[in-house]
Formats: structure tokens, C-alpha cells, sequence
């Protein structure tokens, strides 16, 4: 029996946990099956590559793909490198547009490599949680803790990455789905709109930060309601 396939991208220093946590119940009430895919820190984005090609490969029916932030860039250059191999996308908090420069998750990315680097990862950790809201914090030392001693790694290939260009989201021609935090720095809401904007069938959602907190499922369910609004359903 062929069913919708949703493959998941997680963003930078994240994990497959977060995102499941985020997307699993909007995805699994549609009857559509889910599959996210785990990090490989030492070559996070040709592992994200490969496991695309590999859902491509093996899957039957329709197949949807995103991720968010690093992931949403990540899916929406597969996507656009290979027509017709997806039938939709959701991308989620997208941090920049083509080259990375000194936007602010590229720039936090490369100087929380330094730091790991420089400290190690429990001081790293704990400057972090320090700094950072409870939820965060507490996926990010999850995160963090799994994927090192690479992860100094999968941040400074995430700071260099160049997503695609405005001109490059004209050409994807899949209906997309875009959500995006209203009161982000790290992921502005312009670049979010921007994306929006070029995508020749796209809908944009937003949700305020501190909804993650309570609500991490409200990223899954603005994200499949966007798709579907682009869609027009």
C-alpha cells in the first residue's frame, strides 16, 4: 500500500528527537508515515544527502521532505537538484538565503565550534544553558552530548553551507510549506518571508518562540497546515 513519506531534516546541533517531538502527531493524523534523519556529525550535510537519495530510492508513493533551519536548506537544494523526486516540501525557520556571510546562525554556529573547541563539552554545555530557554537547553545538551566529539565539525559544515538563492526558489516547483518564529534573531522571520515569496506555491505560517516551549508540536502542525493551505487544501 503506497503512502505520503515526510523525511525530516533536523537543524544545526540537533537531533532526530526534536523534530519527531515536533512533527511526529501533525504527520501520523494524516495517516502519512514520518521518517527523520539522525545527524552524522562528521559530514552532517552529505549524510542528510544520502539518506534523501536513499528515501528515493525506496519508498513508494508520494514523498515530502524538509527539515528545519540547516534541514531546510539542505532539503530544499535536493529537492531542487532532483525534479520530481519530491511532491511537496516543509521547510521550517530557514537562517539564511545563498551564502551564508555573517547572517546569525552561521556566525553562531562557527563561534560555538570555537568555544567546543576551546573548552570542551561540558563547559560548552553549561555556558549554553546558562543562556539559553530551559527547552533549548535541554535539547541542545541531548544533542550536543550525541554527536560529539564531531560536533565542532557539523557546526563550522553548517556555517559554510550555501542555500539556495532567491532565484534558485523560483525554480522549485512543488508546493511548499513555510513556518517560521515571528520574534527569532537566529532565524529571522524576513528571511522566512523571502523564501515565501519566491517559492512559485508556497504558504507561510508563523508562531511566536516560547510556544516551543510548552507547545513543540505547534512547529508540526503549522508546518502540514502550511502545506496544505499551498496546496490548496
Amino acid at each position: 500500500m503506497e503512502t505520503t513519506t515526510v523525511v525530516l531534516l533536523p537543524g544545526t546541533g540537533s537531533d532526530a528527537s526534536f523534530v519527531e517531538r515536533a512533527f511526529g502527531a501533525a504527520v501520523t493524523d494524516l495517516g502519512w508515515s514520518l521518517r527523520v534523519i539522525e545527524p552524522e556529525p562528521a559530514d552532517v550535510v552529505g549524510g542528510y544527502e544520502r539518506a534523501l537519495d536513499h528515501v528515493r530510492g525506496t519508498v513508494r508513493g508520494e514523498v515530502i521532505v524538509g527539515g528545519v533551519s540547516l534541514g531546510a536548506a539542505v532539503a530544499a537544494r535536493w529537492a531542487l537538484d532532483h525534479p520530481g523526486a519530491a511532491q511537496g516540501a516543509i521547510l521550517a525557520m530557514p537562517a539564511w538565503t545563498g551564502s551564508p556571510g555573517n547572517s546569525p546562525a552561521a556566525v553562531g554556529a562557527a563561534a560555538t565550534a570555537a568555544t567546543l573547541r576551546a573548552l570542551g563539552l561540558d563547559a560548552s554545555v553549561a555556558a549554553m544553558a546558562q543562556s539559553s530557554p530551559r527547552w533549548l537547553a535541554e535539547a541542545l545538551t541531548r544533542s550536543w552530548r550525541a554527536q560529539w566529539p564531531q560536533l565542532p565539525t557539523a557546526l563550522d559544515d553548517a556555517a559554510r553551507y550555501v542555500a539556495p538563492t532567491l532565484d534558485d526558489l523560483r525554480s522549485l516547483a512543488v508546493p511548499v510549506g513555510v513556518v517560521a518564529a515571528t520574534d527569532d534573531p537566529v532565524h529571522p522571520l524576513g528571511v522566512a518571508q523571502d523564501w515565501c515569496a519566491a517559492l512559485p506555491t508556497a504558504h507561510l505560517d508563523t508562531f511566536a518562540l516560547d510556544v516551543l516551549a510548552a507547545f513543540p508540536s505547534e512547529l508540526g502542525r503549522l508546518g502540514v497546515r502550511a502545506l496544505r493551505r499551498a496546496t490548496g487544501g
